[in-house]
């Protein structure tokens, strides 16, 4: 017992115990989710962070190129591209390895140029040669043809022979290799033959006797 005072008089009176505060019990279950969430937080900040200094210089389509036209560097411009994932843009670095490579597709202007967009793959193969077919545009069976498209020509009859030397329809598979407009607006084809077809082919279009087919466009 203690004693207290009231108006100035002592007085027996219990001194009261002082309170207890108890201590809330951290359950581990808890604590485990806070320090995961916390380490997920840092994580995807670190990711954020990392995809947006995760810039670099890649090589983007700068105007149209037909497919199976070899790239020029004037074809080809450097952008800066931030992230990028899922995407296998080409390095700007690689832009000497990429010239001179053929459009395996059509590339469009503004778009990433991708390694799977190229081929190295000649259009002229073993056992063929190249002749040039001087073709009247009413005779070319596309508005445009296109490297890497394939062509059937196809024999006409010879109306200066008798009986079955008149006779037309021998076929000759062949693949465009290039073309140009010359100032008489005649379309010149450059074609890949093979060998054996193409002393035949070379008669035939002295004689202007070849129809053109266009069997599959690159």
């Amino acid at each position: 017992m203690s004693i207290a005072t009231r108006n100035g008089t002592p007085v027996d009176a219990p001194v009261a115990p002082p309170k207890v505060v108890r201590q809330r019990r951290v359950r581990p279950g808890l604590l485990g989710l806070a320090v995961l969430l916390i380490a997920l937080g840092g994580l995807g900040a670190a990711f954020a962070v990392t995809s947006v200094r995760a810039t670099g210089s890649y090589l983007a389509v700068a105007r149209p190129v037909e497919v199976g036209s070899q790239l020029s560097a004037d074809d080809l411009v450097a952008v800066q591209v931030s992230g990028g994932q899922g995407l296998a843009p080409v390095p700007a670095a690689r832009i000497k390895e990429v010239v001179g490579l053929r459009a395996a597709v059509s590339l469009t202007p503004g778009t990433l140029l991708t390694a799977g967009q190229l081929t190295d793959a000649p259009l002229l193969g073993p056992g063929q040669q190249q002749i040039a077919l001087g073709l009247d545009t009413s005779k070319v069976p596309a508005r445009r043809l296109h490297p890497g498209d394939k062509l059937l020509l196809v024999s006409t009859p010879d109306d200066n022979a008798q009986g079955s030397a008149r006779a037309g329809g021998t076929r000759f598979e062949a693949t465009v290799i290039d073309t140009a407009t010359p100032q008489n607006d005649d379309v010149v084809v450059y074609l890949a033959l093979a060998v054996r077809d193409v002393p035949a082919v070379v008669v035939l279009a002295a004689d202007d006797r070849i129809a053109v087919v266009l069997t599959r466009a690159a």
